[in-house]
């Protein structure tokens, strides 16, 4: 009994991976700890030495290898693998400082990496492509079972099919980041590799991110330990909060509305779909931003501190505040290691060519529209004679920074997409995304002449196709061009009427606040539109992702912008009413001012200990009234 006992303690279960909304990884953190605490009550005065540090960093690193062996079992093989590659490696990048081969190596180090990532990610995505290219009949291979296989009896892993271990999206970011960063002189390399492995495998963070850059970790390593009263409240608060957002809200709505219409979208009616879809975009929030919180109190708890990953994106008036204020962490990695090397708004280069082509070429292959080549061809000439230093110098300096920054940030946007998953939808997700920026930076330098008469022939222009050739999709952004024509034209009205007069300050705020709440809903839609393609291709299996996933995304379109029943709207209501509460109760906690919630968040870490103890207990039990008999993993877990 005992040894079974240990066995299920200690052995990987692939059914049973450790999440932190289990109550095992609570009795696992509460026993991690414990020893911590007596490590560090153990040190004394001595905890300020270096080597009281080392050996905190030391323990912890283990119990972090530990975790992820638990989600990710032998796994962890790559995890070490890419840890000592890339400690090597930046050594020799620091040793070479100046010289040319320094530039070798950190080639070298986002090769081995970006390789590792693109086996295991888009082994098969990219397998599927060529096959439909070139009319082949390509099937994956699994190199690392088969060389498992000669270490251990036969047959004992898989060949045919490969397994995308937890967390490599993140983590392979993180070390590509501590690489470059020691090339550019900006951090210094790590002496220790157990101290390198500790930041690359940090346990609250590593299978879900926030994606931490060495310059914002490693000097973490050698401060003390120091968590005082009022963080130790942050921390718990962040916990609680984390454990709320994904229990109580993200797996309610999953579980209740949003997997069932997902999973069969033509079982439903048009505004059943629809809803659901608006919902996703609160769960996948309240998901990832959930784990996120646990992440940041688990580590504050033990004396280390993660970036914020999320500051109320849904609050965003365009796609670009968004992104600013969506996943930080990826963003400000991808502006970092993507978008500023590729020129940002500064200028274009071989890299923005190269990519920008790259994605025609493949779009028109797989499509069979080897016509778009020709107006891209052209396209691109136009650009190349744009960036010429001839016409350059007569361009203004604005005009030369929006036509940059367009083509960069496109190309940043369809690669981030591409980094969420391998499939065509997760890229089609992300090339919307980088058109809604484009088309907003371009919106924001028109006149509202301009932008009024714009909207009225692309609102036409709709309107008439879908006339033409109903079809949903068509009826589908007839209605949503016609919305915005309407807060277009009012809002144009109205610039009409106040141009030549002066108003009061009073009147400006009004009309800033009715500017400002438009510009909110008309976001938070335009995303909620793009996570139809994201939520139709997560949690599948990669060998038939773009399959079912376009599937998917297309039969909620034909019911979104299909003919709707109104009849049922109201049943629906009734039926659903817990759903529908649950949903505008998180929209509107999420739409709270800042201020508002900064306070309730001091006001609870300044209360009496004894007060918190009570709060976490009543907490607890509510939070685990919501716990499903499926337990929802997190959904970055498959990133």
């Amino acid at each position: 009994m005992e040894v079974s006992f240990l066995h299920h303690i200690l052995a990987f279960d692939s059914n049973s991976p450790l999440l932190f909304t289990q109550f095992y990884f609570w009795a696992f953190f509460a026993l991690v700890y414990a020893f911590f605490a007596l490590l560090l009550a153990k040190s004394g005065k001595g905890g300020e030495s270096r080597g009281r540090l080392h050996m905190r960093n030391v323990y912890l690193l283990f119990v972090s290898w530990f975790f992820y062996y638990k989600t990710s079992g032998l796994f962890l093989l790559i995890l070490a693998f890419v840890t000592l590659s890339d400690w090597l490696i930046a050594g020799r990048v620091k040793a070479n400082e100046g010289r040319g081969l320094a530039k070798f190596f950190l080639c070298l180090s986002v090769a081995i990496d970006l390789g590792l990532l693109a086996y295991f990610k888009y082994a098969y995505f990219f397998t599927n492509m060529i096959n439909d290219l070139f009319s082949t009949s390509f099937r994956v291979f699994d190199i690392f079972a088969y060389i498992g296989n000669g270490f251990s009896e036969a047959g004992r892993f898989s060949v045919d099919t490969i397994v995308l271990p937890v967390g490599i999206s993140f983590y392979i970011f993180q070390v590509i980041s501590y690489t470059a960063d020691v090339y550019r002189g900006r951090i210094q390399p790590v002496r220790n590799i157990l101290d390198f492995g500790f930041y690359v495998s940090f346990f609250p963070q590593l299978v879900a991110g926030p994606i931490v850059r060495a310059e914002e970790f490693i000097p973490q390593l050698y401060k003390p330990f120091r968590l005082s009263r009022r963080l130790f409240g942050i921390a718990v608060f962040w916990i609680l909060n984390g454990l709320a957002k994904k229990i109580i809200m993200s797996d309610y709505l999953a579980v209740n509305i949003i997997d069932r219409v997902f999973d069969n979208p033509l079982l439903f009616s048009g505004f059943e779909n629809l809803f659901a879809l608006f919902a996703y975009s609160l769960q996948v929030y309240a998901d990832f931003s959930g784990y996120t919180d646990i992440a940041i109190g688990v580590a504050m708890l033990m004396g280390f501190y993660l970036p914020m990953n999320f500051n109320s994106p849904y609050k965003s008036q365009n796609p670009q505040e968004f992104w600013r204020r969506w996943h930080m962490s990826l963003g400000r990695w991808l502006k970092t290691y993507l978008y500023i090397p590729l020129g940002g708004n500064r200028s274009i280069g071989f890299g923005t060519y190269f990519w920008w082509g790259l994605i025609a070429v493949v779009t028109a292959a797989l499509t069979s529209w080897w016509w778009i080549l020709i107006p891209f061809c052209l396209f691109m000439v136009g650009v190349a004679i744009f960036n010429s230093a001839p016409v350059r110098e007569k361009i203004a300096e604005n005009q030369r920074k929006l036509l940059y920054s367009n083509l960069n940030s496109f190309i940043t946007q369809v690669l981030g997409g591409l980094w969420h998953g391998a499939s065509w939808n997760f890229i089609i997700w992300g090339g919307i995304n980088g058109i809604g920026m484009i088309v907003n930076k371009i919106w924001r330098e028109m006149s509202w002449h301009i932008r009024f008469a714009s909207m009225t022939i692309l609102t036409f222009g709709c309107i008439l196709c879908d006339y033409i050739y109903n079809l949903p999709v068509w009826r589908l952004f007839a209605v949503w061009t016609a919305i915005i024509w309407v807060g277009t034209a009012i809002r144009y009205v109205y610039w009409l009427i106040i141009r030549d007069k002066t108003i009061s300050a009073r009147q400006t705020q009004i009309s800033n606040r009715i500017g400002q709440t438009w510009a909110i809903l008309q976001t938070f839609a335009f995303i909620t539109f793009t996570r139809l393609f994201f939520r139709s291709s997560s949690n599948l299996d990669p060998a038939t992702a773009n399959e079912v996933a376009w599937a998917t995304a297309k039969n909620m379109v034909n019911q979104i912008g299909g003919a709707w029943n109104n009849a049922i709207i109201p049943d629906f209501l009734w039926e659903y009413r817990w759903v529908v509460a649950m949903f505008v109760a998180g929209m509107l906690i999420h739409w709270l001012p800042t201020n508002w919630k900064r306070r309730y968040r001091l006001w609870f870490a300044a209360m009496p200990m004894w007060v918190i103890v009570c709060v976490v207990a009543i907490a607890i039990v509510v939070i685990y009234q919501f716990v499903t008999a499926d337990m929802q993993p997190f959904i970055y877990f498959q990133f």
